[in-house]
């Protein structure tokens, strides 16, 4: 979502895809859905919910939120008749994703706050099922913007992956981990 959007255009964009992040990643439930194991639902399903419960979301707007989504959060399958969150469920999902080679660094955006426990105890998935690591540097800063000034954290995958530790990589690009122990990490 560009700068040059309409204002309430860009608004709107934020708060759908905020809302479908909450039905597709945590509580499908809050408007009757069920996603399928992988963590798919039918659209014309989840366009019929979002309306029932007071979101009517044509499906141009919803292919407008997938498009325009700067994190690229969302995903239709090959048909286009089903979509899902593309990583940071809380619910019960199996993405597919296989292991990969990571890149040698991957890093992670965080806020101050934080640092305290990270250095303690590592990256802790907390209420998602894994840690979410960022390909580059700027894409971490934007992430741990969101709750502030950000804190970028740099991940030695490879000495990780060389320690047995699996990484699988979502399809918009994030990199995903169990855990990142605290002597993977520099600052």
């Amino acid at each position: 979502m560009s700068e040059t959007d309409d204002p309430g255009r860009t608004k709107r964009l934020v708060k759908t895809s905020r809302h479908l992040s909450l039905v597709l990643r945590h509580n499908p439930g809050s408007i009757g859905v069920t996603l399928d194991p992988a963590g798919w639902v039918d659209v014309s399903v989840l366009l019929a919910a979002l309306a029932a419960h007071g979101r009517r979301l044509s499906r141009a707007e919803l292919d407008e939120v997938v498009a325009e989504n700067d994190k690229q959060r969302f995903a239709f399958d090959d048909s286009g008749t089903r979509i899902r969150a593309s990583q940071g469920h809380s619910v019960d999902v199996d993405l597919g994703y296989t292991d990969s080679e990571p890149p040698a660094r991957l890093f992670h955006g965080t806020h101050p706050g934080a640092l305290d426990q990270i250095r303690r105890e590592g990256l802790r998935p907390m209420n998602r099922h894994e840690v979410h690591l960022s390909p580059d540097p700027e894409t971490a800063t934007r992430v741990g913007a969101r709750r502030g000034r950000p804190v970028v954290l740099t991940v030695d995958a490879a000495r990780m992956a060389a320690d047995g530790h699996r990484f699988r990589v979502s399809a918009n690009g994030v990199w995903l981990t169990d855990a990142v122990p605290p002597e993977y990490l520099s600052h």
